[in-house]
């Protein structure tokens, strides 16, 4: 099945979506449209992501049906036996609920956004790199409106990210007061990271004075980040998964922390299209997980040649070491990516899996990707469900009422038939509901059946060429 998709581009900021659109517009292919998206969301989405962080790229080939996924997650410091000191905690709520947190130098890990943009682009960009990069720092010198939903989320994550610089940058100069819906979020000297970026490649900040000013600043504060570290990171390859959920073949890599593959294996096919509540029942059960958390955002694109490319990137919430307008990751202050020993030099694991879904043939059916944590699971399955079970759009599944269940309880948002709280009572779960959707329940773009799709969880858009 050839659902011939259109050329788009969907994203968590309207700004975001933007600039990949307009790269498509000017015959970017997919992947171009990608690149210039993840660098316009580390300057319009900075409460979830930045050039400080890092993530995975998934793309699909449309000559060679081919898909790949590059690794530029965030690796260990230490390659110069340096021991980090102790991380300063804080508490950060979601949802009302406290979270300990861990911010400062320790907690900085070495970031690979900067490679893995660059690299993405060398593989599979035809744009020139300037044409590329240039959107986002033209986006850095005006700042952009600080979405709704942005601003609801905020309060919750105050405490990591109203720190050093970004005391400035999320708070409004003549009240003090966090920043509110549609006013101006604008990083001081971003703009001249960009442009170093755009003239010098990832060497102009991961190498140089600008990452000499970064370690200096996180080895002031406790943390092992070195030149060292830097100077030896690079993009990896993943081995892809094949795993087959209705009329498609899901890709993705096969190493995410909370095994997508592995869910979507042991999914009840038949108890999910048996109707509810035998759906709910059967999606708790293949996701029954302990509560976590990270930030982070997504973004799709399909270009007019057929090609397709998603990302999903991250910083975390941020460790409070600012240089040059690029707030530092906290990679090694989110407890739930930390499940074994440290070594310096190795990546870091991590819950993002931006896939792709083909037929049979090799045909490209949809592409996508989430933001969330521990979200990003049960969103990507409820959405795929939807889609390839159910036979509904990318929209109308993104759209969907969405649940997320931990160890202690089942979350539902508005929207699920009156039969499935006592139906999952009955079970022996505690059901907790929602009074709306929330990016609690994570965020969701892609580019499928009928089109493009950004979740409005997350206050994004969704954009045809």
């Amino acid at each position: 099945m050839n659902l011939s998709l259109p050329a788009s581009v969907a994203a968590g900021h309207p700004a975001t979506a933007a600039v990949g659109r307009q790269l498509l517009a000017d015959g970017g292919s997919a992947a171009d449209a990608v690149a210039g998206m993840v660098l316009a969301g580390c300057v319009a989405e900075t409460i979830f992501s930045g050039l400080g962080g890092g993530g995975f790229a998934t793309v699909y080939s449309a000559d060679s049906r081919t898909v790949e996924c590059l690794d530029f997650f965030v690796a260990v410091p230490g390659l110069d036996g340096t021991t980090a000191g102790p991380a300063r905690p804080i508490d950060v709520a979601f949802g009302g609920v406290a979270v300990p947190y861990e911010v400062g130098g320790p907690t900085v890990a070495v970031p690979g956004t900067p490679a893995g943009v660059a690299e993405l682009h060398s593989r599979h960009g035809r744009l020139p790199w300037d044409r590329v990069v240039r959107p986002a720092e033209e986006l850095a010198g005006s700042g952009v409106p600080f979405p709704a939903e942005h601003a609801a989320l905020l309060p919750d994550i105050a405490a990591a990210m109203v720190l050093g610089d970004g005391i400035a940058a999320y708070s409004d100069p003549g009240t003090g007061l966090l920043l509110r819906a549609g006013q101006r979020l604008f990083h001081a000297g971003l703009a001249d990271t960009l442009a170093g970026y755009r003239e010098r490649g990832p060497a102009a900040v991961m190498s140089g004075e600008w990452a000499e000013r970064l370690v200096a600043a996180v080895r002031a504060d406790g943390g092992a980040l070195s030149m060292q570290d830097l100077s030896a990171y690079q993009v990896r390859t993943l081995t892809v998964t094949d795993t087959v959920l209705g009329s498609g073949r899901v890709r993705v890599r096969a190493d995410d922390l909370d095994s997508l593959a592995g869910t979507i294996a042991a999914l009840d096919v038949d108890a999910v299209t048996s109707g509810q509540p035998g759906r709910t029942l059967a999606l708790v059960r293949a996701l029954r997980a302990p509560a976590r958390r990270s930030e982070t955002t997504s973004v799709a694109a399909v270009d007019s040649d057929g090609n397709a490319c998603a990302a999903t990137h991250s910083l975390g919430l941020g460790s409070g070491i600012w240089t040059g307008g690029v707030h530092a990751n906290s990679m090694l202050g989110e407890g739930e990516l930390v499940r074994g020993e440290l070594v310096a030099g190795q990546r870091m694991g991590s819950m993002m899996v931006p896939l792709v879904v083909t037929d049979d043939a090799g045909e490209l059916l949809l592409v996508a990707g989430a933001a969330g944590g521990s979200r990003i699971r049960p969103a990507l399955l409820q959405v795929l469900v939807g889609i390839l079970l159910e036979g509904r759009t990318m929209t109308q599944a993104v759209a969907a009422p969405r649940l997320s269940c931990t160890s202690e309880a089942v979350h539902l948002e508005p929207g699920f038939p009156a039969t499935v709280p006592p139906a999952i009572e009955a079970a022996g779960d505690l059901v907790v509901q929602w009074e709306g959707r929330r990016p609690y329940f994570g965020g969701v773009a892609g580019v499928g059946p009928g089109g493009p799709a950004a979740d409005p969880r997350r206050g994004g858009a969704a954009l045809l060429v």
